[in-house]
């Protein structure tokens, strides 16, 4: 018994080791791009370029140690270098101009006014995760486990989204990627935001409708809607099967991080009333892979039950059904949820999925098209099961008994907390 002792301590000790061996390759919590066809950039005219050959970023290439304890995840995607246009402000879309900073827990974003009230973002590619870093990973010394977490995050994944997107039936906003220089247009922001790796998307709210969509009055947050319901009552409805369809591609793309601060929604005048219909924005953690001896542990469903990375199959539906979800959804019938499924099952062929990946640099396909693919494929099959359990795990936990994220200190009535429907049934 006690050699048994002695060797699981050895063990542990061993374990604990390589932990913080894999943690010290580097002491940065951010690095931006990397340019790889000029060496002094601060010299270059870039307006006489229409491209730059650029790597995402640097900071997650890793030796055999850190590949085995924090994972082999996107790291050669995050390394590989890849053209991209080179973009400025005064001439982009016909110009735009910074109204402000913006950005959630890891993106740096810019908010821009364009044309015809249309307003865009700019969201960094390269994500700073400084507000992620638990206080007890610093005094441990091992930031490096949150800060390398972000290697699970696919650098180009809004882009393949939004073309499997086009293919589902599922609104998106329009991702580009762009390499923004430092430039007049951003004035005392050039520091911090210039010589940059950027996704221009549609802001998730705007004035303007960019949509395809006729009749749109305006693009609103999840928590405008919600006062806009309290406006409206019985006037204003969402549109449930889209709303369901784009849940249900999430959980096909694997983008675990729906919560209500990442939906926009495009109120239409129609001649019942109004309809609100979804738009996910956000795409940073669709197709996210963590492997490796830590992730593991930390992304266990009993641990951190939300966080679930891409595979075949969906080890913890639990994990992705959000408060969102019940809030819209808890009084539509399983039908529905099925029925949606199935749209996407037909919809979403292996050859259209194949074709898809043309949105990507080939060098970056080479790399994770096949097991994307397979992955994608294998959660089509499932989807219907994976819809009736979403339905049912959505009537378990019922109505909400607290506000929205987001939502918290807006005013709306009482019975509006609990569903988006609540209202209408209390009139």
């Amino acid at each position: 018994m006690k050699k048994i002792l002695a060797i699981i301590a050895i063990l542990f000790f061993v374990l604990i080791g390589l932990i913080y061996w894999s943690a010290s390759g580097a002491d940065k919590k951010m690095v931006t791009c990397s340019i790889e066809n000029f060496e002094d950039i601060d010299k270059v005219d870039f307006r006489k370029h229409d491209s730059v050959l650029v790597a995402a970023s640097t900071l997650y290439e890793g030796d055999f140690i850190k590949r085995l304890i924090q994972g082999e995840n996107y790291r050669k995607a995050w390394s590989t270098p890849v053209q991209v246009p080179i973009a400025y402000l005064d001439t982009l879309k016909g110009g735009m101009k910074v109204v402000e900073e913006g950005g959630g827990m890891q993106t740096q974003s810019l908010e821009l006014d364009g044309k015809d009230d249309i307003t865009y973002t700019l969201r960094s590619v390269v994500k700073d995760p400084e507000k992620l870093i638990p206080e007890i990973a610093e005094k441990l010394g091992l930031e490096n486990i949150v800060v390398d977490g972000i290697s699970g995050q696919h650098p180009y994944a809004a882009m393949l989204v939004a073309e499997l997107a086009n293919i589902a039936g599922v609104f998106h906003t329009h991702p580009e990627i762009l390499f923004i220089p430092k430039q007049e247009r951003l004035g005392e922001l050039n520091e911090k935001y210039g010589n940059r790796l950027y996704l221009l998307e549609y802001e998730r709210k705007s004035d303007g409708n960019w949509t395809d969509l006729k009749n749109v009055e305006k693009i609103i947050d999840t928590d405008n809607l919600q006062e806009l319901k309290a406006e409206k009552g019985a006037d204003l409805s969402i549109d449930e099967e889209v709303f369901i369809r784009t849940r249900l591609f999430d959980i096909l793309i694997g983008d675990w991080d729906r919560h209500s601060q990442q939906w926009g929604w495009a109120i239409q005048k129609q001649d019942s009333g109004y309809k609100a219909i979804a738009i996910p924005s956000d795409r940073d953690n669709a197709f996210f892979k963590l492997t490796g001896l830590v992730p593991s542990i930390l992304t266990n469903k009993n641990i951190r039950p939300e966080i679930r990375p891409f595979e075949e199959d969906i080890v913890h539906m639990p994990g992705l059904v959000y408060p969102n979800d019940r809030y819209f959804l808890i009084r539509v019938p399983k039908e529905k949820f099925i029925e949606q499924a199935e749209i996407l099952q037909q919809k979403m062929t292996e050859e259209k999925i194949r074709a898809a990946f043309k949105v990507w640099p080939k060098a970056i396909a080479e790399l994770d098209q096949e097991e994307i693919t397979e992955k994608l494929l294998s959660r089509r099959k499932n989807l219907k099961e994976y819809a009736r359990s979403f339905y049912e795990i959505i009537q378990e936990r019922g109505e909400l008994s607290e506000p929205l994220k987001g939502s918290e200190d807006i005013d709306i009535p009482e019975e509006l907390m609990h569903c988006f429907e609540c209202l209408d049934n209390n009139k």
